[in-house]
């Protein structure tokens, strides 16, 4: 299946720093999404890690000299920037964005910043020192000016022992940041989406509540997966154990009704909402103020229903639903889909191991207003995400 990545050319740069290593897993995997690597390094980085090692990731070339006659990229030493789609510095460190900033191109990798006119994004690591130092927040800010994206790095414990921001970022927000910038051409582009996902909290006291074991997976794959094929991506969530995804407007929320009221914002001017959420359908009447005591052998809960959020959602975009059934999944999801008057649904079948809450898979099946049944054998989340976009394609204005 193809991706924003496929078949785009990538310049990795890789500086000194110790996070160095961790280009290894970048490089892999833009190279399994089947984007051509075109990976260079400065001096100080085949310190930390060997060009061998990322060429044989590659299968492609390792530039680290601007002199190597024996480079094929020696002749026309501006041909790496020239063929690349986007280039990538993970790790930067302080001193390659102080030389990005200045205009410097001493080495190979400054060079073809300098020369490209592909889009360039920056992952910094270094020392906390480093990167709050006046001078590099100086240097940043000239580059984010001059169009440069850059992926804050992340706090954590460094290097040196210390603790503050400075580790090279996740690498899932280095892949998104990528996909992102690619996908700008992408079969949704000009589209604004928004996901819900993840199981809603109704709260009984301060630390209990009724919920559901929802991961997010799902309406996490679909965000993602309409952000890499150039949506505008609003993703609703409730509580859930994932990263927030990069390239997106993420907005938390717990209840059902903190749910339905960030939807009603969201959706002003949106062409589809795809409400992946498991929505508790009960909420405690009543919330108690303090920690309800285990002295009874037993307690009784008035539960009243939740808002309807797909039902009760107002605008002119496309609806698309979930139905989790144990039984007759196809019939209850055709029922749900007329009464909440959806464009599509989704069904799935709950009692199914590999597929629904909790695990990478899913095996569904897609029901659309003009009564195509399309069931889909067992796939990975992100996969069933793609099919459910390519249906949503059918009925998008184009």
């Amino acid at each position: 299946m193809e991706t924003a990545l496929t078949n785009k050319t990538i310049v990795l740069g890789v500086t000194g720093s110790i996070a160095a290593y961790k280009a290894a897993d970048i490089a892999s995997r833009l190279t399994k999404a089947g984007a051509k690597v075109n990976v260079v390094m400065t001096e100080a980085a085949t310190r930390f890690i060997s060009p061998l090692a990322l060429r044989s990731i590659t299968g492609r070339a390792v530039a680290t000299d601007m002199f190597d006659l024996e480079s094929q990229y020696t002749i026309e030493h501006i041909s790496l920037a020239e063929a690349a789609d986007v280039v990538v510095v993970a790790p930067a460190t302080a001193s390659l964005i102080a030389r990005a900033a200045a205009g410097i191109s001493d080495d190979m990798l400054t060079l073809t910043l300098l020369a490209t006119k592909a889009p360039i994004i920056l992952a910094p690591a270094m020392n906390v020192n480093m990167f709050e130092n006046s001078v590099t927040q100086e240097n940043l800010a000239k580059l984010k000016a001059r169009g440069f994206i850059i992926v804050d790095p992340a706090h954590g414990r460094l290097a040196s022992g210390r603790v503050g921001k400075g580790r090279l970022a996740d690498i899932d927000q280095i892949m998104g940041a990528i996909q992102q910038v690619l996908a700008k051409s992408g079969d949704l582009a000009g589209k604004k989406i928004v996901v819900t996902a993840g199981g809603t909290r109704e709260p009984i006291d301060p630390v209990r509540h009724i919920g559901n074991p929802s991961s997010g997976k799902m309406g996490y794959a679909i965000a993602q997966a309409a952000r890499d094929r150039g949506a505008k991506v609003t993703l609703i969530t409730a509580p859930a154990s994932l990263l927030p995804p990069p390239g997106m407007a993420v907005m938390p929320v717990k209840t059902a009704l903190e749910m339905k009221q960030a939807v009603t914002k969201a959706v002003k001017g949106a062409d589809a909402l795809i409400m992946a959420a498991a929505v508790a359908d009960y909420q405690p009447k009543s919330v108690a103020r303090a920690k309800i005591k285990k002295d009874a052998l037993a307690l009784t809960l008035e539960l009243v229903r939740t808002p309807d959020i797909l039902a009760e959602a107002k605008g002119k975009f496309l609806k698309v639903g979930f139905a989790a059934e144990s039984e007759d999944i196809v019939a209850n999801a055709k029922k749900k889909l007329k009464n909440k008057q959806l464009d599509i649904i989704v069904a799935n079948d709950i009692t199914d191991k590999k597929s629904g809450f909790g695990v990478d898979t899913n095996k569904v099946t897609l029901i659309d207003k003009k009564g195509k049944v399309e069931p889909l054998p067992l796939l990975s989340k992100r996969e069933v995400a793609d099919k459910i976009l390519d249906k949503l394609l059918v009925f998008l204005p184009h």
